[in-house]
């Protein structure tokens, strides 16, 4: 295939995000003409993909099903994949491309295992709402999933013209004691202030998703930024404080600035998973003073010598993140401890089925 024959795919991939790296991947590894397309939305393990000019209901070989050892070998919301078309809008996913980045939780009731919220991610926009859902602590865990995955983040304080001016200060100000590095936006789905910096904030190719409770403005924000209303939103319930889950499915969308925005379902758990790099940039002052330590596996918790300890005594580290970052840290071993459990289990288990395929071969030879 020539250049100039190729070019046409190209740039109508370009438009859904496609990268240089993705394209040399693709032209070192594929056959020549694949059919490259991009997963658009995703419900219940049905797809729709886009190859830049078409659409198609999409679903995985039976060969995917099969061989994957995880719901990580599925495919997300921003992979890339490679299709065979049928009939005038159906396809079939034949393999997902290698992925430069996952937003990944822990799966909810399913202990040890990872639940992909989407791929291919640049930003992560992480809403809350300062009228009813603002929690420090909440946002740290997004950051450390954020920060996990290589996902620059960028917090957006919705519903503004709901609080008071001071209720905003105090905020901003709590904010920057815990983290005076986070990128922040004051926004009013209802007044479009701060609109206008969320989208001088987003660049022509760049893959965005907005993380966050239900009920705190992400929808609507979306609709805001498409200039229609593609999504259904829902507010806060005044009796429990809370969100309803609107949104039932993830979905990409390209706004006109050519940057690309992925929704997500509200998320009510959090869990962390075993990837450490997250925690220590979220709580970088803690990492930063840990370096001090007298022992190296100090668990900076009553150990002597523990640098962390006296410097939350000191008022150097903020006690809450501290607190915080502690339960964290439990949560993410307990997580790595089960996941070494499963897979001890796993291995046991294929000895045994091992095993009594040699016993079932050797009778058969006797």
């Amino acid at each position: 295939m020539s250049q100039e024959e190729k070019e046409p795919l190209r740039n109508s991939l370009a438009a859904l995000g496609l990268t240089p790296e993705l394209r040399s991947y693709i032209s070192d590894n594929l056959p020549e003409q694949p059919h490259i397309a991009r997963v658009i939305r995703e419900h219940r393990e049905r797809y729709a993909v886009s190859d830049g000019e078409n659409e198609y209901d999409a679903e995985i070989t039976g060969n995917m099903r099969y061989s994957a050892a995880s719901r990580k070998d599925f495919p997300a919301v921003g992979d890339w994949v490679e299709i065979t078309p049928y009939g005038p809008d159906q396809a079939i996913i034949n393999m997902i491309l290698p992925r430069k980045s996952v937003l990944a939780r822990q799966a909810v009731g399913k202990p040890g295992e990872i639940q992909i919220i989407s791929a291919n991610i640049d930003y992560a926009f992480i809403v809350q709402a300062i009228s009813n859902n603002f929690n420090i602590n909440r946002l740290e865990r997004y950051l450390t999933i954020c920060y996990s995955a290589g996902i620059e983040p960028l917090l957006v304080l919705s519903k503004i013209d709901l609080v008071s001016p001071e209720v905003t200060d105090e905020a901003v100000r709590a904010l920057a004691k815990r983290d005076r590095h986070m990128k922040l936006v004051l926004l009013s789905n209802v007044t479009r202030e701060g609109v206008d910096r969320v989208i001088s904030m987003m660049e022509r190719g760049r893959t965005y998703c907005m993380i966050g409770s239900s009920g705190v403005g992400k929808s609507t924000l979306i609709n805001t930024l498409l200039q229609r209303e593609a999504l259904k939103t829902g507010a806060i319930s005044s009796s429990t404080n809370k969100g309803r889950h609107v949104t039932e499915h993830r979905e990409l969308f390209v706004l006109e600035n050519g940057s690309i925005i992925i929704d997500t379902p509200g998320m009510k758990e959090l869990g962390l998973t075993d990837d450490s790099t997250g925690l220590s940039t979220t709580f970088r002052a803690i990492a930063d003073v840990a370096a001090e330590c007298r022992y190296p596996d100090c668990r900076h918790v009553s150990e002597a010598g523990c640098a962390v300890v006296e410097a939350v005594e000191k008022g150097d580290i903020d006690r809450d993140s501290y607190e915080n970052y502690l339960k964290m840290l439990k949560e993410q071993e307990r997580f790595t401890i089960t996941v070494a459990e499963k897979r001890r289990k796993e291995k046991h288990f294929g000895k045994i089925l091992k095993d009594y395929h040699r016993i079932q071969r050797k009778n058969q030879e006797e």
